[in-house]
């Protein structure tokens, strides 16, 4: 779980090392994208964020920061001055020093945890070793009665010997094994139906006797992944599912801006693969880079015509990020691209009423017209909407 390299300073010099060299007391660089390889202290970092789902459970990447936290026994997860093993700078950068390494690790411990852990028998384990050891003391004491009786009647002791011997090899059931395991084999192969894989043939007898589920919400049953469900263009809304599956030859110019603006103005990272677009950094923001390409809208070919030249990193006042691009002379524009000529073009996401309080116009029918009460009241209408069914809302704007 944790990367094979790592960028440390020792003695002044900046080095790349295996991280299974790492030691307590290297000081240890970190950039988004990067696997922490040890349990450090930070004391840099530039807006940096931490996903530590992994320990937590916590499905959304942390906020880093260098402030003592004050004295007490504090949870792993209100450690904000901390990074551990086995988690993964998603935004920022930062700089630590190592405290631990290996299984001294906060993931080491859990490591140890898990191995230490016995493991217990199944029910239909017990039951069987009830059955086995009943069959026993009845086979004992059937052999202990014949052999008697046989005595008193004078028989040889060797023939008694040999009946003894039979029937207690006769009481051993030696089918029983073979019939528990085609029965177990056949309800692993049911559960397969149902999504189910089984390692361990005893589990399906314990998850048929299961009648209580307890279980946590947070990312350990979800693929921590964020996905764009639906879009809202100035003339009307979209469900993302339904537009993919009717995707039209040229998308309408509202939502060729909103997307390639919201690939953008984006600090993921897009590694393209055959079969669908590897995404590392902010779960969010790799959702809309998903989304873009899923329309045609790649963010290389994307930042190949608009290279970044500038931006405003996301703040909690602002409640936006802001990137500005040069509109270079090779890449081709996106297919019904609205926007006009221009030398630099920036672009803004974040909270729809902040981006409302600093806009003036909307972008209809590819056209910039006045933005009137009338269409505030419906922007607000439609994040209202999404909000209420549970969706994280953000607004794009550019300039």
């Amino acid at each position: 779980l944790s990367s094979p390299t790592v960028h440390v300073r020792r003695g002044g010099q900046a080095l790349e090392l295996p991280a299974r060299d790492l030691v307590a007391g290297d000081i240890v660089t970190l950039e988004a994208g990067n696997l922490v390889s040890a349990d450090g202290r930070l004391f840099e970092s530039a807006n940096l964020r931490v996903q530590e789902a992994a320990l937590t459970g916590e499905s959304v990447p942390v906020d880093k920061a260098i402030a003592i936290i004050a004295e007490g026994v504090t949870a792993l997860g209100d450690r904000l001055n901390m990074v551990y093993m086995g988690t993964a700078v998603s935004y920022g950068r930062g700089t630590m020093i190592v405290t631990s390494t290996g299984m001294k690790t906060e993931l080491g411990r859990l490591a140890g945890l898990l191995q230490s852990v016995k493991r217990e028998p199944t029910p239909l384990q017990r039951h069987l070793e009830q059955l086995g050891r009943g069959l026993a003391v009845a086979a004992l004491a059937l052999v202990a009665v014949v052999v008697a009786l046989g005595l008193l009647r004078g028989e040889e002791l060797r023939l008694m010997l040999l009946t003894a011997l039979a029937l207690a090899v006769a009481v051993v059931p030696e089918g029983l094994a073979t019939v528990a395991t085609i029965t177990l084999a056949l309800g692993a192969q049911r559960m397969l139906k149902r999504q189910a894989l089984i390692r361990m043939l005893p589990a399906v007898e314990t998850l048929g006797s299961v009648t209580v589920i307890c279980s946590d919400k947070t990312g350990t049953l979800t693929q921590n992944r964020m996905t764009v469900t639906a879009l809202d263009v100035a003339d009307h809304q979209l469900e993302f599912a339904a537009l993919l599956e009717h995707q039209p030859a040229e998308a309408s110019p509202e939502l060729t801006v909103l997307l390639a603006g919201a690939a953008l103005c984006n600090d993921a990272v897009a590694a393209a693969k055959p079969d669908a677009p590897a995404t590392i950094g902010d779960p969010t923001e790799a959702a809309l880079i998903v989304a873009a390409d899923q329309l045609g809208l790649s963010k290389p070919a994307l930042e190949t015509r608009f290279p970044r030249v500038s931006e405003l990193p996301f703040d909690s006042d602002r409640k936006r990020m802001t990137t500005v691009h040069r509109s270079a002379e090779d890449g081709e524009l996106p297919g019904g691209w609205p926007l006009e000529a221009a030398t630099h073009t920036a672009f803004t996401k974040g909270a729809t009423d902040g981006l409302l309080e600093v806009c003036s116009r909307v972008l209809v029918g590819g056209a910039a017209v006045p933005l009137s009460d009338e269409w505030r009241k419906r922007i607000v209408v439609a994040q209202d909407d999404f909000a209420g069914r549970q969706m994280r809302v953000l607004g794009l704007a550019y300039r």
